[in-house]
């Protein structure tokens, strides 16, 4: 993983973004280097893409003329972060761009500089939230039969839309944590019990809430639970309670897709509070900040399923990543939601079969972006893809 002369030096750093649906932006980094390599990075957060854009105008004087390497301490990510997640997004995009630069330097796949590949595929389970704008218990139950027949065997959505962790009490709220059991139970009843289903709650319950719904799905048997409360310190012992509750239901506790570094994982780790740890190359540091935290998480003997609901280049990096780490569970992948994600990458795409596999042949992360595709669909507001009362 050592930086390489031939690269040249960063001479442009470009951000750009793609309008997917009226909920969805995807923002990406494109680096170019005085050698004629470019490289591309993921840094996507909905609502937040004019902060994106200044932060990334702050860090531009620090890495041109630089070697792209993604080690620079520009682009090392703490969980203390003034700008927070945004700036973790822009880093871990950063970082991603720079190793597929490196690997293109070399003439090799990201998985190879990375240190080689411990598995030919890697299986991907779909994510049919965004796809699903019917949010009726039937149109959750035909999402989900529909990534069945398009060959991915296992399925997640995050049903409680509109609960709120301060307003759990309220009618409304009641309503919606029971139109939220009502749509996976449908799901269930649509799949049968051997295709494993994930439930996301996005933190969105108290302990005593995320119990009771463990409780309300504990007969149809859901794979694993994840992110039921805060990930903040003043939860952490309530997630491990829970983590209890649900192994004792055979229920996995899966979480951590907002945490950066070793350091923001390691407090679900040691003590172990999660089954599943969830690192998403766009905000942990990176694809290889994301090894690091898969080998922490395997020393634990916890699983580690990287977090991947967003743009086809976060795809290739968390898929090459997954590649060359040690141990990994599975891979996320957002389904159904825009024919863009192959649109924007010249048809590309390394699903087939509900596993995914690299590009052969193709040096760094096997991409290219269309600037046809990018240009005919430019950036529009869209609503923050995470409420500030939740994480």
């Amino acid at each position: 993983m050592s930086s390489d002369p031939g690269t040249g030096r960063i001479d442009a750093v470009e951000f750009r973004v793609l309008h997917v649906s009226p909920k969805t932006n995807w923002s990406f980094v494109r680096v170019r280097t005085s050698a004629g390599l470019t490289g591309l990075g993921e840094a996507s957060l909905n609502g937040h893409e004019t902060l994106l854009a200044a932060c990334l105008d702050m860090l531009r004087p620090r890495l041109l003329g630089a070697q792209p390497d993604e080690g620079l301490p520009a682009l090392a990510t703490y969980p203390h972060a003034t700008a927070g997640l945004v700036a973790h997004a822009v880093r871990s995009a950063l970082r991603q761009a720079c190793v597929d630069i490196q690997a293109r330097a070399r003439g090799v796949p990201a998985w190879q500089w990375l240190g080689g590949r411990r598995r030919d595929q890697v299986p991907v389970y779909a994510n049919v939230n965004r796809a699903t704008t019917d949010r009726s218990p039937s149109g959750c139950a035909a999402s989900a039969v529909a990534a069945v027949a398009a060959g991915y065997s296992a399925v997640k959505i995050a049903p409680f839309d509109g609960v709120f962790p301060d307003q759990l009490a309220t009618p409304a709220t009641r309503a919606a944590i029971d139109a939220g059991v009502q749509r996976v139970r449908a799901m269930r009843a649509a799949l049968g019990a051997a295709t494993p289903l994930m439930v996301d709650c996005h933190w969105r319950f108290d302990e005593p809430t995320a119990l009771e719904v463990l409780d309300r799905l504990a007969d149809i048997g859901i794979h694993w639970f994840e992110c039921p409360v805060s990930e903040q310190a003043h939860a952490h012992d309530a997630l491990g309670r829970i983590r209890q509750a649900a192994a004792a239901r055979g229920v996995a506790l899966a979480g951590c897709e907002l945490q950066t570094g070793l350091d923001g994982f390691r407090p679900f780790l040691q003590p172990r509070r999660v089954d599943v740890v969830m690192p998403d190359v766009k905000y942990c540091g990176g694809p290889v900040a994301l090894l690091a935290i898969a080998r922490l998480a395997q020393s634990q003997g916890v699983a580690c399923s990287p977090h991947n609901p967003t743009g086809p280049v976060c795809t290739m990096a968390s898929l090459h990543a997954c590649l060359a780490a040690e141990a990994v569970a599975s891979l996320e992948l957002q389904v159904g939601e825009s024919p863009l994600s192959q649109d924007l990458v010249f048809g590309a795409d390394p699903v087939q079969g509900g596993v995914a596999r690299p590009i052969d042949g193709a040096p760094g992360w096997g991409i290219e972006l269309d600037d046809a595709v990018l240009d005919a669909h430019p950036y529009a507001p869209v609503p923050a893809g995470l409420d500030e009362r939740l994480g």
